[in-house]
């Protein structure tokens, strides 16, 4: 079944559960709702720039485009974004995914950084965010070489989350509590996607280059589903002081 078509390459595909719809953002600037019972599009908003990711949430739809522009919808009313921001990371957006608490979103950059966002826009909401480096590797003269972070992907039940590079690494964080859960996992080439199971026991991992360095011999695109156990998703609170 052909559902509809952007007038450019489609970059990101969501189902909103909550308006019962798929919603798809394409390099034309537009992001799209469609009815898959009656297989048209029921709405359509124009971006200032090409999206590159989205997300959603609740009643939310958050958008990220070129020019690191960021646009938050209401599904209660998209005539206009209910926020239009800037990303907090001063490279280009790669990916975007909603908190599963509905508070906010994770936000990725090329620069090897990951920005932690809130919807909440007043002060006390605001001071809670943060961004962190990760994905960066340093060799004995102590330089670093800096990796896109392609993917971010939320536990269901523990709202940590993963974190998927153009190293080849998958790496698990606690971004409430701020550390790292584990030790990176390695994979052949770039991680271009991650995903996982309702349930949280399962990890879908995309291994797939994704040109970061021109056209070249790179291993081939594989998906890896790598079981997942309790110790290494569940939050680790920090230790009262003494």
């Amino acid at each position: 079944m052909l559902l509809g078509e952007h007038e450019k390459a489609v970059k990101s595909v969501c189902w909103q559960r909550e308006l019962g719809c798929l919603v798809s953002g394409g390099w034309d600037k537009v992001v799209k709702l469609w009815d898959l019972r009656t297989g048209s599009s029921t709405y359509s908003m124009q971006l200032p720039e090409r999206v590159f990711t989205m997300s959603v949430c609740a009643y939310r739809i958050v958008v990220g485009t070129a020019n690191r522009h960021v646009a938050i919808y209401d599904t209660r009313n998209l005539s206009e974004p209910e926020q239009q921001r800037e990303s907090s990371l001063k490279f280009q957006t790669r990916c975007i995914r909603c908190y599963p608490d509905g508070k906010g979103y994770a936000l990725s950059s090329i620069e090897g950084r990951v920005a932690m966002e809130y919807f909440d826009t007043s002060a006390a909401g605001q001071a809670k965010k943060y961004a962190f480096k990760c994905h960066r590797a340093q060799d004995e003269r102590g330089v670093d070489t800096v990796y896109p972070v392609n993917a971010l992907a939320f536990h269901p039940t523990f709202g940590t989350f993963a974190t998927g590079g153009c190293d080849g690494k998958v790496i698990m964080w606690d971004g409430e509590n701020k550390k790292r859960l584990q030790a990176p996992w390695s994979y052949p080439t770039s991680i271009a996607a991650l995903a996982f199971n309702p349930t949280g026991n399962m990890l879908a991992v995309a291994s797939s280059y994704t040109f970061e360095e021109g056209d070249r011999e790179a291993p081939p695109t594989q998906i890896f589903i790598r079981a997942v156990s309790e110790t290494e998703v569940r939050p680790r609170p920090k230790a009262p002081a003494p």
